[in-house]
């Protein structure tokens, strides 16, 4: 390395000529020239030369081997020894000193630069190691990944980072002596003894090696998902095998609640697609069974009990209101299905269905446990009653032998359900669990269990819409629904429904018997059936009827006739003109307008929206006559 300074250290001052002179016409430069120990030192630390050749014997108290421990340890110079003889004991201490070389004099020029160059290129060599490793270290230290060094032969833990004792919540004291596989929870002990082995294995053979996730165990016997890189790298000239592990908790977490989000999305767009079909049956259906219910309501009414008929046509309205209940199913998974709110006690309600129930299957034990002072919830009470009706009919089902029936209530918040399939608004809530000692599912059942018709029962046996219209109906009160099942296990549902902010109201009983009236009616609907049988019945009642096929008709109809028209019993779902805008409309004729929803849907959307525009009242299809008289009366005596 030519330009390089030499220091020449010999006590011999021709001999120091010679060597000055050697190293110049070498290339390279003399930084100076010293016969003693100290002087040497004072030159080094003064000029700092690239290299020394140091005599080992010199005058003086300090010898070139005091000498040039003190220059390297101080200084950080390499030393190359020039000797002509030195006796055992000085050439053993000069081995602690870690010269760079010897020459024996005398010597020949390219034995001197040969020395020089080597020393030169193995100091340079050196000090790239050690800042190499001052590098690792700081990178080692100052990682926020946990970090390891461990014995590539026998997988002992030699060091680890500040970030491992985060990590495993343990001291650094704790961790070192560790094997490897220690970091991991027992179960995982032989496995990790072999993704060890492995990696060792790659590494030597100067594979690449990949990252691959794992769980470490950490003091408080808590687990950490991990992502582990390893490979075998070297420490101060020692191969050792270097793994750092990467807390991936949070993305884990992160994954798993996209994965949720994505199945809570597909089974929601399931669910409204079905639900879409299921709830347009359903609408039609109801209007077919109008017309059968309106045409028995009025053969029924003029009929005497004792005529032959009656009975066949008491069962018609039996088996009208049979029809009813389904397409309430229906409407209840499509979360379209009768609607009346009320503020009620659930409470009441479980217990209940659950004395009903209980007299007809005495051989399942029925256990209610209510919370005191539960909150009281606003719902349509029939519909919260066919979801309890369904969960029994289920559980009952799955334990065809007998079994045990639970039924706890209290109240909740919405971090009481986290780690869900949803997220819950904020707010108040009621919890309604029911447990099981029955049959259980399996992991496929209980993916399709709030499926529209499927069925796990024989053909005939039951119709697949039980638990789809409760999932309906419950997501149609702004609650949520979810099943925890084990094949022979039983099964554990928990309901969550939106706490009520009003206090229960009393009730008053409803009168059987229709009631007459007198006034105008402009009846609206698109279905000529329904049509022809309501203003049949609405003039049987008592009341002149105007009809219009269609929502223009009856704009044109109630311009011509406002004053005339006591009240309009209006359809919803009409083709030319809906029954929100025909409303509208003759809202803006008469702002005074008193107006009767009527639908095969339910109080619930569209419908809603027009009762908070004014609009005075609602009426499910199929309706008979006594509900008819009675919600007309409701409405026309309000003026």
């Amino acid at each position: 390395m030519p330009n390089a300074n030499i220091l020449v250290v010999e006590d011999e001052s021709i001999i120091a000529i010679d060597i000055r002179n050697r190293v110049l016409n070498l290339g390279y430069g003399v930084s100076g020239a010293a016969a003693t120990g100290e002087d040497a030192i004072a030159i080094a630390e003064e000029t700092l030369p690239d290299l020394v050749l140091m005599d080992i014997k010199l005058r003086g108290e300090m010898d070139g081997v005091e000498a040039a421990s003190r220059i390297r340890l101080d200084l950080d110079i390499p030393v190359v020894y020039l000797t002509a003889y030195a006796n055992a004991s000085t050439l053993e201490r000069a081995k602690f000193t870690e010269p760079f070389g010897y020459l024996v004099k005398p010597f020949e020029d390219t034995e001197l630069q040969a020395a020089l160059e080597i020393a030169l290129y193995k100091h340079r060599m050196e000090r790239r190691l050690r800042e190499s490793e001052k590098r690792f270290r700081r990178l080692f230290e100052n990682s926020p990944d946990a970090m390891f060094i461990a014995d590539p032969e026998t997988g002992e833990i030699l060091d680890a980072n500040p970030a491992a004792s985060e990590l495993l919540l343990r001291p650094h004291a704790e961790i070192v002596g560790l094997h490897q596989s220690k970091l991991y929870p027992p179960r995982m002990f032989e496995s990790a003894m072999t993704e060890f082995a492995n990696l060792v294995h790659a590494s030597w053979k100067n594979r690449k090696t990949h990252p691959v996730e794992s769980v470490v165990l950490r003091a408080d016997g808590s687990e950490v998902c991990v992502e582990v890189l390893a490979q075998i790298v070297e420490i101060n000239g020692k191969p050792v095998f270097h793994s750092s592990f990467r807390d991936i908790s949070q993305r884990k977490q992160t994954e798993e609640d996209k994965k949720r989000l994505e199945v809570q999305l597909n089974l929601a767009q399931k669910m409204e697609a079905i639900g879409t079909l299921a709830g347009g049956i359903a609408h039609d259906f109801n209007n077919l069974l109008m017309g059968i219910q309106g045409n028995a309501s009025l053969v029924l009414h003029t009929m005497d009990t004792t005529h032959p008929h009656y009975e066949r046509l008491h069962a018609i309205e039996q088996l009208v209101e049979s029809g009813a209940k389904l397409t309430a199913q229906l409407l209840g998974y499509a979360s379209k299905g009768r609607y009346e709110v009320k503020t009620i006690d659930l409470n009441r309600l479980v217990e209940g269905i659950a004395n009903t129930f209980g007299r007809t299957k005495k051989e399942i034990t029925i256990h209610v446990e209510p919370a005191e002072d539960l909150f009281s919830i606003d719902a349509d009470q029939g519909q919260i009653e066919q979801v309890l009706l369904n969960f029994f009919v289920n559980a009952a089902d799955a334990m065809p032998g007998g079994g045990e029936l639970t039924l706890k209530t209290m109240n909740a918040t919405p971090e009481d359900m986290k780690g869900r399939l949803y997220k819950p608004k904020s707010g108040r809530y009621v919890l309604l669990t029911v447990t099981d000692t029955g049959t259980g599912m399996d992991k496929e059942t209980q993916k399709r269990i709030f499926d529209p018709f499927f069925t796990t029962k024989e053909m005939g046996q039951g119709t697949g819409m039980g638990l789809a219209s409760a999932y309906g109906i419950i997501k149609g009160h702004g609650g949520y629904i979810d099943v925890e099942s084990e094949k022979g296990r039983g099964t554990f549902f928990r309901v969550y429904l939106p706490a009520a902010t009003q206090t229960i109201p009393k009730t008053v009983e409803e009168s059987p018997r229709p009631i007459e009236g007198t006034g105008t009616i402009l009846l609206v609907d698109d279905e000529e059936l329904i049509l022809d049988v309501s203003t049949n019945l609405l003039e049987h009642l008592g009341y002149t009827v105007f009809a219009a096929k269609g929502g223009k008709e009856a704009v044109d109809i109630f311009k011509t006739h406002k004053k005339e028209i006591d009240i309009v019993i209006l359809d919803m779902i009409m083709p030319d003109m809906g029954g929100a805008e025909t409303f509208d409309r003759m809202k803006a004729i008469d702002p005074n307008v008193k107006v009767l929803l009527s639908s095969g849907y339910s109080l619930a959307g569209q419908a809603r929206e027009i009762l908070n525009r004014g609009c005075d009242g609602f009426i499910q299809k199929p309706f008979n006559l006594a509900k008819l008289s009675r919600k007309i009366s409701e409405i026309l005596e309000r003026r």
